[in-house]
């Protein structure tokens, strides 16, 4: 090989080693972090829909009640948790009867005619999610007829009443009632078990207890009144309803 062809190589290498020897210009991404926050808060608020239809919960209405009776009104005051509505329940004008007979409810009217469930709604807006259960009580069922009430027949004694096929009607809330009794029979000054009621972290909005299926298909016929043989007079005879909303949770 002649000294010729050597220069060119040994003049390329040296540039090769000019270049590697020339200090690395390294490129970096600086970042920067930083924290900002957000806040929302909420108060116990209320029922502010009132009653609505036992079949559509969606929809407000306006339930006809007997005459002199009154409906709904916090159980627990200022508290969020509250009875909105109880149905009345209505067992007609019957025949004196020598035999004991079983008398059906009316349903509940609304305002516009139509006929739903008897039923019971509950609100709960208190934002505890601690859960709350409801019972009833009813007194015997009284006359105010003077010459009955002075021969021992003021009372329907020994009548009782059935609440039958009951049913949660949650529709209305993403949190129902997870608790409920089908079929319940009251005594005269016994407090009967929870008829409805939400365990920890349920039950939350508004829930319905309907008496006659989420589609009122017993509507008719699923409150009774059962009256022994005997003690009934020709007279009106009237029971109240007390309805009692604890704010302690069902187990």
């Amino acid at each position: 090989m002649s000294r010729a062809s050597v220069k060119p190589l040994s003049l390329v290498a040296l540039i090769m080693l000019a270049v590697a020897m020339l200090p690395r210009v390294v490129s970096a991404t600086t970042t920067q972090n930083n924290e900002s926050d957000s806040t929302i808060s909420f108060f116990v608020g209320s029922d502010l829909i009132g009653p609505v239809d036992p079949q559509n919960p969606l929809l407000p209405v306006i339930p006809v009640g007997l005459v002199g009776s009154s409906h709904g009104g916090a159980t627990l005051p200022n508290t969020g948790l509250t009875i909105v509505y109880a149905s009345s329940f209505n067992f007609g004008s019957n025949d004196v009867s020598n035999k004991t007979e079983i008398y059906h409810a009316a349903p509940q009217m609304l305002s516009d005619g139509t006929a739903r469930t008897n039923y019971i709604q509950i609100s709960d807006t208190r934002g505890t999610f601690t859960g709350w259960n409801l019972k009833v009580v009813m007194t015997e069922f009284k006359t105010s007829n003077d010459d009955l009430v002075a021969n021992g027949h003021g009372t329907l004694a020994g009548a009782t009443v059935t609440l039958d096929d009951a049913e949660i009607q949650g529709d209305a809330t993403a949190n129902p009632a997870d608790k409920s009794v089908v079929t319940t029979v009251l005594n005269p000054s016994v407090q009967s078990a929870t008829l409805i009621g939400a365990t920890a972290g349920k039950g939350t909005g508004s829930n319905l207890l309907v008496f006659g299926g989420k589609d009122g298909a017993t509507k008719n016929t699923a409150v009774t009144l059962s009256v022994p043989a005997g003690v009934a007079g020709a007279a009106a005879y009237i029971a109240d309803f007390t309805w009692i909303l604890d704010d302690t949770p069902e187990n």
